[in-house]
């Protein structure tokens, strides 16, 4: 596959709920709203003129509140729901063209799947669960417990192979469901909600070990979630959808301080600005002769604060990697912590 060619594109991508379908796609393509189609055609809209490209290596998180449309997409990718129309295209294939027994080798080895409720086979062991993706591709007993075992060690399970899932928490029984996915070994993740069932400290912990995983694994990951604190964490590229439609799509800084749309802005008026923005996001080309000293491009500004004791008049040196990539005037700083003032907040 090319460089810059995304690993998972979606191109013109619709679905409407209802016995006919194809027949009222056109009055939606019009500008029929999903309120209208809903009254006048007895019609759900679930998605309409979907455009997302999805890289190879990186976290796409997609993220709206309930009945935006974030679960029927990502159910899309591999056809647990089949499209009114558009085009969903993997490594340069066009999903909705594939037969029956091309889309099961998809389901099976290209594709693992992460759900909210876990999943998990209450009469199998920790294990079983772990390997159960190579035992339904046929492979051999002890080529699935070598890889099975070494992902649960992976993931915080070694010792609980024997185990049963009504023996473990739900925190780790979704490290079981993360273990499978990974023993499939499967270049794309989907994840549908996979965290929101879980306590906060137990999310976190989740999420940290998500990210870790990714640091050395570069899945192709697209996750699901109704929550910003953690679609700003895990995103490298963010997707906001409501209403089937989406509002707004970017790296999730840029979306942070450059809202495009009053709904975004009512989204993300509300959150801690200084533990998300990272100082990379607000830096400025070179041009001082001096520093108060050196900060790190991927910090957050909330240590930067602390770092400066509030003092405005400060500027620092920005560094990635050993080297100066720019500059940051505590006085843009401060800036950066204001949202901007929604039009429905300023009404």
């Amino acid at each position: 596959m090319l460089k810059n060619t995304p690993k998972v594109k979606l191109r013109g991508l619709f679905k409407i709920f209802g016995t006919d379908d194809k027949s009222v796609l056109p009055h939606v393509q019009n500008g029929m709203s999903k309120e209208e189609l809903l009254e006048k055609h007895k019609h759900v809209l679930g998605l309409q003129s979907i455009d997302v490209d999805m890289q190879a290596g990186e976290i796409t998180v997609v993220m709206g509140l309930s009945g935006s449309g974030k679960s029927t997409l990502i159910r899309h990718l591999n056809r647990l729901i089949e499209p009114t129309a558009g085009e969903i295209v993997v490594d340069g294939e066009d999903v909705t063209q594939l037969s029956q027994a091309d889309l099961r080798t998809l389901r099976q080895e290209k594709m693992s799947m992460v759900f909210q409720k876990f999943a998990l086979l209450p009469h199998r062991t920790v294990q079983q669960n772990a390997a159960m993706s190579l035992d339904v591709r046929g492979m051999d007993k002890e080529t699935q417990d070598t890889e099975a075992r070494k992902w649960l060690e992976r993931v915080g399970l070694g010792g609980y192979e024997d185990h049963y899932p009504s023996q473990l928490s739900g925190g780790m029984q979704q490290r079981v469901g993360i273990a499978r996915a990974l023993t499939a070994n499967t270049d794309i993740m989907l994840m549908d909600e996979a965290f929101s069932a879980l306590d906060p400290l137990i999310r976190t912990d989740m999420q940290d070990l998500l990210l870790e995983l990714q640091l050395e694994l570069k899945k192709t990951i697209i996750f699901i979630t109704h929550d910003l604190d953690e679609a700003l964490k895990l995103a490298d590229h963010l997707v906001i959808l409501k209403d089937g439609a989406v509002v707004q799509q970017g790296e999730p800084q840029g979306i942070l301080l450059n809202p495009a749309d009053p709904y975004i802005e009512d989204f993300v008026s509300d959150i801690n600005r200084a533990r998300v923005l990272r100082i990379r996001s607000i830096t400025n080309p070179l041009k001082s002769k001096k520093f108060a000293g050196d900060v790190e491009a991927d910090d957050n500004l909330e240590s930067l604060i602390a770092l400066s004791e509030g003092d405005t008049a400060l500027t620092y040196r920005v560094m990635s990697d050993g080297e100066p990539i720019g500059e940051l005037n505590m006085r843009d700083l401060v800036k950066a912590l204001v949202p901007r003032i929604s039009s429905t907040q300023a009404a």
